[in-house]
């Protein structure tokens, strides 16, 4: 598959080299604004609520209780803005509500798992990217004020941060340099049925037990699922291969490596499937 302007090669944990596509500017933008609505929507109605919850108290407290109430509102909305984008990112999806609409997700640049510290770092430079910046745009003018200059700094450098995406070929944040990631497009696939009861039929050529079947996780049945798509003899061999290193495979050589693949698929989605009936979820082979 060639190349286009914004795909680029992503080499799995397994060896598998897969074509990602990256996110285009429109699409992470409208994934932002999406989010900030529903941030925005949140914070009016914990806003309100706060806001009936405190009236006896910023009566009884006068001035100050009305300090209060707006240190705990703004404490309130830094939380917010902050743990939203990193709870949803640190989910099986590592997407925000945003980026799952608009058909995207985080991943890491080396092709390896996405840790909580690139999640952190990447969402942590977004203060200084975007909110630190317009959180002095609301503050009065003049005479004590933000002055009209410092207003206008406030903007071009947000700005700067909001329009660096288009300047660099993959289309990267900041925070992305920083935490070594990319957003990518993940347009909706449902895993094909008949692959498994295929697989399912070669089931009784193999006799995995339920530790080799446990050695993976969701992600890489995913990524099994795009081997055997492409059916491509040099990479169903690579995967093969790891696979039976991976589990300790001493049944013998593996005569057919599309035969042992669909196979060890079939089982180890009923193996997902069944747990995950459990209340179970394992992300990926890292995940116990």
């Amino acid at each position: 598959m060639a190349e286009g302007k914004l795909t680029r090669a992503f080499v799995t944990p397994e060896g598998v080299d897969l074509r990602l596509e990256l996110g285009e500017a429109g699409q992470r933008a409208g994934a932002f604004l999406l989010d900030a609505a529903i941030i925005i929507g949140v914070l009016v109605a914990a806003t309100l609520l706060l806001g009936l919850l405190g009236i006896g108290a910023i009566g009884a407290m006068g001035r100050g209780g009305a300090e209060m109430m707006a240190v705990i509102w703004l404490l309130g909305f830094f939380l917010l803005r902050n743990f939203y984008f990193v709870g949803f990112e640190l989910s099986a999806a590592a997407a925000t509500p945003g980026k799952r609409a608009m058909g995207l997700r985080v991943a890491a640049r080396d092709g390896g798992r996405l840790r909580p510290a690139a999640i952190f770092a990447r969402n942590a430079m977004r203060e200084l990217e975007v909110f630190l910046p317009l959180s002095i745009l609301p503050a009065p003018q003049g005479d004590g004020g933000v002055e009209s200059w410092a207003i206008l700094l406030g903007f071009i450098w947000a700005g700067i941060f909001v329009f660096f995406p288009l300047f660099n070929a993959d289309r990267l944040r900041v925070g992305d340099l920083v935490g070594g990631t990319w957003v990518v497009r993940t347009p909706k696939q449902s895993l094909v049925r008949d692959m498994a009861d295929d697989g399912a039929e070669r089931l009784a050529r193999y006799d995995f037990t339920q530790a080799q079947i446990d050695a993976y996780g969701a992600k890489e049945l995913h990524v099994l699922e795009d081997v055997l798509r492409q059916r491509d003899r040099k990479t169903m061999r690579a995967v093969a291969a790891r696979i039976a290193r991976k589990i300790d495979w001493t049944h013998g050589a593996i005569d057919d490596d599309h035969d042992f693949l669909s196979a060890y698929y079939a089982a180890l989605r009923k193996r997902l499937e069944a747990r995950l009936l459990m209340g179970v979820r394992r992300r990926d082979k890292h995940d116990v």
